[in-house]
């Protein structure tokens, strides 16, 4: 009587013995590949950044490395591995302190709660007063935009002004706001390798009826990954301009916004993370618009926190606007 296939037989040196062999050794190929995501999960960090930024690049998607455990429990399943199914507690575990907190539902708003929304407009969108009215549609408190550009900015300022009356535009980055501004002022993070006209940076002062707030507003220079890894050093080092004048802000509360081409765990914006605290719920995938797979547009404050984050509907920018809540203390 012929055997059925994936049978096991008894039998030293036999069938059954290579077949065993055949599935211990698959069983221990699912245990390695889920403790290597575990441990990249748990010590990103420790994944060095020569050659190419590869740690960087990591830290870009790490948020992503869940789906790989999902593939690694359905392929422990189908193979039936119980020592592969009992690995892959490391690496849920691992996602699950580092990203299940983003999961949970944000707490009810506070009495010194602000709103404040944050989007590359880009400069090639053909709708700049639809996004305008989508953008005040959220009724935030504070608007933060990049990539302003003639003649779009005349149309953000005019379709702006009947809610936002007060607003700071320095290069291509500006602040609208309920709320009246005051010291504006550019601020300068050009790394030193760009010597054509470059202001993307801005620093004022908002009258909140809760006290004055420095509100930063910045674009740092976009990244690019290619063959030779993720190059990211112009943003790195404006990265740390950005973190030195927040720094030095005399003003205990700040707020940052800006499309930072980086994600909170990226190392590259360490400057700005070690110093201010970033969003407490949410995921907010923004970039890009067409099919989000990462936040590099970015809420953080100092003497503040972020309790959420959300995205909102697409406009004609190659970014999704975010919204997020900022209690103050």
């Amino acid at each position: 009587m012929p055997r059925r296939a994936g049978r096991w037989t008894p039998g030293a040196g036999g069938e059954g013995d290579a077949g065993r062999r055949w599935v211990r050794t698959r069983g221990r190929a699912l245990a390695t590949f889920a403790v290597l995501t575990a441990g990249l999960l748990a010590c990103h960090r420790a994944v060095p950044n020569s050659p190419g930024r590869l740690g960087s690049l990591l830290e870009v998607f790490l948020p992503w490395l869940g789906l790989v455990v999902v593939v690694l429990f359905g392929w422990a399943l189908l193979r039936r591995s119980a020592a592969a199914l009992i690995t892959l507690l490391l690496p849920t575990a691992a996602w699950t302190c580092h990203f299940g907190g983003l999961l949970l539902p944000g707490a009810k708003p506070g009495p010194y709660d602000l709103v404040v929304v944050q989007h590359n407009v880009s400069d090639e969108n053909t709708d700049p007063a639809g996004t305008a009215r989508a953008l005040a549609g959220a009724g935030p408190d504070l608007i933060a935009l990049q990539e302003l550009v003639p003649p779009a900015l005349a149309v953000y300022e005019k379709t702006l002004a009947p809610d936002y009356p007060y607003h700071a535009v320095r290069g291509t980055v500006g602040l609208w706001s309920k709320h009246p501004l005051t010291d504006a002022r550019l601020l300068d993070i050009r790394p030193q390798d760009i010597t054509e006209p470059w202001s993307r940076g801005l620093r004022t002062v908002v009258r909140t009826p809760h006290g004055e707030i420095a509100a930063y507003v910045a674009h740092l220079p976009s990244v690019r990954v290619g063959a030779g890894g993720l190059a990211s050093s112009r943003r790195d080092e404006s990265a740390g301009l950005l973190g030195r004048a927040v720094a030095a802000e005399p003003l205990e509360t700040v707020i940052l916004l800006g499309d930072l081409n980086g994600t909170v765990d990226d190392r590259g914006l360490a400057p700005l993370t070690s110093r201010m605290n970033v969003a407490q719920r949410g995921f907010a995938f923004s970039f890009p618009a067409a099919l989000p797979v990462a936040r590099i547009d970015q809420v953080m404050a100092r003497s503040a926190t972020v309790p959420h984050i959300r995205t909102l509907s697409a406009t004609g920018s190659d970014h999704l606007p975010v919204a997020a809540r900022i209690a103050l203390r």
